[in-house]
């Protein structure tokens, strides 16, 4: 099926705005973009006529919960965390998520078509992460990328939920720190094994599901996802990541904005957020909606994150907002929930802005993206149309 979008204002994030623009849609994929009269729309297409509207691409929430948390459940609902044990690195959040999670109609009538998926925070290590459109049949059908990350967390909630809570290791900072170069330590010994007895697979080390987890780290294959808020906890995280020579992302970076050179200077992604909650724990104390915009400055790249089911994930649009309003440029805090995110989570190639051969994951906004008053018309995803502000009120 071909379907062509026709007339309003384009945000293609990597290519400028186009006013006046065409978007056609061919099995899929983004075919063609550009200024009516320079495209030939194909017979028989399906038109949407946008003029006087808003067209940007799906947007991106770099790290949520979705469906490993599921809404209006309750606690037979919530897979986020393995809390029986701190390191838990083969767990895989796909495995969690339920495909019928309400939480995921609404990312659509909110404009958000891809989701990162991450384990919890109470472990030290809680597991490996994906990239999700939030249409599909199923979650197998909604898999982009699996896995794009492994979760590790700092700080209060693994302290809390083993050390306080289950009266284990790590009870303190230096207990999780030094777990996690246990775990680390014990990679670089298992890839080491592996390599001298490379051509004598009797000598090889049983394969270990926790282990071959922790490879992918250590060989750089995906990044580490630090939960971190306060500076101190993401100055170790970011300690480990250069004594072990990993990738990392920083998620939250509640108090990063109190050392936006340091991450500059290492090349250190940021998810930012939650922004709506209330200061709940001491490592929110210096939380503040200005953090986007003082990393931006500082040319750090960010994305920015509602954690969802935290703040729901249909405010993800507001907190952006806010963002902008406090010291974010319009034209990079849409890149924080597009093009920055696909690259945080490793699907740029086929998400995160409007240009031929990307999925064709469009949204259509009756008012300026990011305003109060903003509504979706249309949520497409793979060129197909998965919600209308018409359907609606039916």
């Amino acid at each position: 099926m071909v379907l062509v979008i026709r007339g309003g204002r384009i945000f293609t994030v990597t290519r400028g705005v186009i006013d006046d623009g065409i978007i056609i849609i061919d099995e899929g994929k983004i075919k063609e973009v550009g200024k009516q009269g320079e495209i030939k729309i194909p017979a028989g297409a399906d038109i949407i006529n946008a003029n006087g509207m808003y067209i940007l691409p799906g947007l991106i929430d770099a790290h949520t919960h979705l469906g490993v948390s599921e809404q209006a459940v309750g606690w037979e609902g919530r897979d986020t965390n393995e809390s029986t044990d701190p390191v838990m690195p083969h767990l895989r959040a796909i495995d969690g998520v339920k495909s019928d999670d309400p939480g995921f109609q609404d990312a659509l009538s909110s404009g958000i078509t891809t989701v990162g998926v991450l384990p919890g925070s109470g472990n030290v290590i809680g597991g490996l992460g994906a990239a999700l459109k939030t249409y599909g049949k199923h979650k197998l059908e909604m898999v982009i990328k699996e896995p794009i990350g492994l979760k590790i967390a700092f700080g209060e909630n693994p302290k809390r939920v083993h050390g306080l809570e289950n009266k284990r290791t790590p009870s303190t900072r230096m207990g999780i720190a030094g777990l996690l170069r246990e775990w680390f330590t014990k990679t670089q010994n298992y890839i080491r094994k592996k390599e001298i007895f490379a051509d004598q697979p009797e000598k090889l080390p049983d394969l270990d599901v926790k282990l071959e987890a922790l490879e992918l780290v250590i060989k750089k294959t995906i990044p580490v996802r630090a939960h971190a808020h306060m500076v101190d906890d993401i100055l170790t995280a970011i300690s480990l990541a250069i004594e072990f020579g990993f990738k990392i992302v920083l998620d939250h970076s509640t108090e990063s904005h109190r050392i936006p050179d340091i991450l500059a200077k290492h090349g250190i992604p940021a998810v930012v957020g939650p922004l709506f909650t209330s200061k709940y724990k001491v490592e929110l104390r210096n939380r503040t909606t200005e953090t986007p915009g003082i990393l931006w400055k500082h040319k750090v790249k960010l994305a920015i994150t509602t954690d969802h089911p935290v703040v729901p994930i249909k405010l993800l649009p507001l907190q952006v907002a806010v963002a902008i309003r406090d010291g974010l440029p319009f034209e990079e805090a849409l890149r924080a929930v597009t093009i920055n995110a696909a690259e945080i989570l490793g699907v740029s190639d086929r998400v995160g802005s409007i240009e031929p051969g990307k999925d064709g994951d469009i949204i259509i906004l009756d008012k300026p993206p990011f305003t109060i008053e903003s509504r979706v018309v249309y949520t497409i995803v793979n060129g197909e149309i998965v919600y209308s502000q018409e359907s609606t009120k039916k």
